[in-house]
């Protein structure tokens, strides 16, 4: 491809479950002709809210932002965690079971703020990311507490961090002429549809030169 996405993202980041819409919509208008992934981008106790009331407040003040008919279910919360690794590591570990798509995650992501399902505790998101997608949960389960999905989904959060960004979703797009552009913590589809339309435009118009004066020359 041309032109690939990369979707960072915490599974039980609420903004990132507004942004669901938007990745979704991207992956049909551009299927084909865009790259897409998506990669753990670890939240520490930084960016979780302190206690049940203060996850409430938040889910309020995204729910009116986004005009949402319904709120977030905060019951997912757990105050004895900082880190959420098992929603996360679980979905990670489901691409070496050949799961590559989004179906666990979201799964997983769902479960949390639509369900309010414990899903900080290891065996609840195992069971929910095996269930769908058809998967033997104590083996996912097996394989997310590796040390070799630890490292990816380190790795992954690093690259996040790299990007100088503190907000998930971040979305990176890059083409194959250089380009690159960011946008973090936005939803929202036009600007992300603006900038990859102008993004393949440029690329075309690139092919079209090379098509007609091949390579530059060397001196």
């Amino acid at each position: 491809m041309s032109l690939h996405i990369t979707y960072y993202l915490e599974v039980v980041s609420s903004w990132c479950h507004w942004a669901e819409p938007t990745w979704l919509e991207l992956q049909k208008r551009y299927a084909g002709r865009v790259g897409f992934s998506w990669k753990v981008a670890l939240m520490d106790g930084s960016g979780m809210p302190v206690s049940k009331d203060q996850c409430d407040w938040f889910y309020r003040r995204s729910g009116m932002i986004m005009r949402s008919p319904y709120m977030l279910n905060s019951g997912w919360f757990d105050p004895a965690l900082r880190e959420y690794l098992a929603p996360n590591l679980v979905a990670e570990a489901a691409r070496d079971f050949g799961v590559n798509d989004d179906r666990v995650r979201l799964a997983i992501a769902n479960a949390a703020v639509l369900e309010g399902r414990k899903v900080g505790q290891w065996e609840i998101s195992a069971e929910v990311g095996a269930k769908a997608a058809g998967l033997d949960a104590a083996k996912l389960l097996e394989r997310a507490k590796s040390a070799e999905v630890a490292a990816r989904a380190k790795a992954s959060t690093d690259e996040f961090h790299a990007l100088k960004v503190t907000q998930r979703p971040t979305f990176v797009l890059e083409d194959s002429i250089g380009d690159r552009a960011v946008f973090s913590g936005l939803v929202a589809l036009k600007p992300l549809e603006a900038t990859i339309e102008a993004m393949l435009s440029d690329v075309g118009a690139y092919a079209a030169h090379k098509a007609h004066f091949g390579t530059p020359p060397s001196a």
